[in-house]
């Protein structure tokens, strides 16, 4: 971990000196401040952002090739961020609440408001998010840089809430062999990586549940970096899936947020360390709604979902995870579903969607 650490610190300051320079001559590109979809009740908001200069990406289409993908994706990840910007949230009751980046730009803010805004779509609340301040050595005048963040809301008659792992789970990503990962990931955009047959329509059922009524909420907790979130949202609304916040990861972390069980080491450990840490803060914000859970064997899915159950007991409808057909990864799941078996809550690994449908409908999930 002291390497992983000191290779951050690197990377880190590596990147704020170009961005100095880079602002300092005049080269950097016109800034631009992304507010990811986040998630809240209505009296409390979570808002998460990124304030970086313009990358400089062409809209994504089907007729891209592989070479201008590999080309969007090196952008995405050399990216210029902009630390220590103050930025200010804005309240239909004209309340302020001023946050500063980051050493990686990221912003995160916790809002209290007294009423609800207009929602912008269905269970959907904006935040107006601007620049207010630029450090040194951005020059004046004050450039006007802005988004709105959107906040789910999940209305009262809502079930239970779903959170959905995307690597294997949705797409097939092939997070068993790193080559083939990486290929997958530099290679494709938001259009050629193809969902799993059957998933969108088992998570629009999940999200209609009993009542026909879209009101249960999704949640997409990944192990991706935040550098591929505008990949991954657009991919969600091209094939339809359930709008969702996207609770990536930041890539410079070298520690785990939460402290994983033994024997789990290494990326495994961010890896484990990072979904947990969401998935704990998720079952906190909504104390009173159950969850079904989703995933894949290729990973620490079983493992984790198992420590969820341990951690809040009573609270876990339904587990599902996708088999990625690697037989050593599938023994390690059938123990974990003997264990959760006894404290009353169903695992299946599932071959297929239709199987998870079908045993979601059983369990009186959907109809």
């Amino acid at each position: 971990m002291k390497l992983l650490d000191a290779l951050s610190s690197l990377t880190e300051w590596t990147d704020h000196l170009l961005t100095r320079t880079s602002a300092r001559r005049g080269w950097l590109r016109p800034l631009q401040l992304d507010a990811y979809r986040s998630y809240g009740t209505a009296s409390k908001f979570y808002i998460k952002g990124r304030l970086l200069a313009d990358r400089g990406l062409a809209p994504q289409t089907a007729a891209d090739s592989r070479w201008r993908n590999f080309r969007s994706m090196l952008r995405r990840f050399n990216s210029r961020e902009v630390a220590a910007a103050d930025l200010v949230a804005e309240l239909p009751d004209g309340s302020q609440h001023l946050v500063t980046t980051d050493d990686e730009g990221y912003f995160t803010l916790i809002i209290e408001p007294q009423a609800l805004p207009e929602p912008v779509a269905y269970l959907w609340y904006p935040i107006p998010v601007r620049v207010a301040r630029l450090p040194p050595p951005f020059q004046a005048p004050l450039p006007v840089v802005q988004a709105a963040a959107k906040v789910l809301v999940p209305p009262p008659s809502a079930e239970f809430g779903i959170i959905s792992d995307l690597d294997d789970t949705v797409f097939e990503t092939v997070a068993t062999n790193v080559l083939k990962m990486l290929a997958r990931t530099f290679f494709s955009n938001a259009h050629s990586k193809l969902p799993f047959v059957g998933v969108a329509e088992f998570y629009q059922r999940l999200q209609r549940g009993r009542t026909g009524q879209p009101d249960n909420p999704f949640f997409y907790v990944s192990s991706s970096p935040w550098n591929l979130y505008d990949v991954l949202d657009e991919f969600l609304g091209i094939h339809k899936m359930p709008p969702g916040p996207l609770l990536l990861r930041d890539l410079t972390i070298a520690r785990p947020k939460t402290t994983p069980p033994p024997g789990v080491t290494g990326a495994a450990a961010i890896h484990f360390g990072h979904k947990l840490h969401e998935i704990d803060d998720l079952l906190a914000t909504y104390p009173h709604l159950p969850f079904v859970l989703l995933g894949d064997s290729g990973q620490e899915d079983a493992r984790i979902y198992r420590e969820v159950v341990r951690r809040h007991p009573g609270r876990i409808r339904a587990i599902y995870i996708r088999d990625v057909q690697v037989p050593a990864r599938a023994l390690l799941v059938g123990p974990i579903i003997e264990e959760l078996q006894v404290a009353g809550v169903p695992m299946l690994l599932v071959p297929d969607y239709a199987t998870a449908a079908a045993h979601a409908a059983e369990l009186g999930l959907v109809v």
